[in-house]
């Protein structure tokens, strides 16, 4: 199993950016799918994520709630973390996992990928 993230990289202030996260050895349509960022100095806290059932449900952090969406792709296997009006605190390394559970907490996600860094310059 292997899930890689691409779609990090250094955006201005207000600026947008649209994560990916693509699946190996795994079919996201059995599975729950989260985002989770770690800024430096800090822990790591989930963003956002999406259920594994069939209506799909997402599930936001309060501080992004408006401005990131969530979505799955299943002909690519992919979900994506579309980040509007970004700000300074949205700098971290952003990671993308799956698991069983429809959650923001990390203890429900058996796979996670390597991360992709964003930055955002003020």
């Amino acid at each position: 199993v292997q899930l890689v993230e691409s779609g990090g990289g250094l955006v201005p202030v207000g600026g947008s950016l649209r994560l990916s996260c693509v699946g190996s050895g795994i079919t996201f349509d059995d599975y729950a799918i989260g985002w989770f960022r770690q800024a430096p100095g800090k822990g790591r806290e989930g963003v956002s994520c999406i259920a594994g059932t069939s209506d799909r449900s997402t599930k936001y952090t309060e501080s992004v709630e408006g401005r990131f969406t969530i979505s799955y792709d299943s002909a690519k296997n992919t979900v994506y973390l579309q980040m509007d009006s970004l700000t300074p605190e949205d700098t971290a390394v952003y990671y993308c996992a799956a698991g069983w559970g429809f959650s923001l907490a990390e203890t429900p996600y058996d796979y996670w990928g390597q991360g992709t860094q964003v930055t955002v310059s003020s």
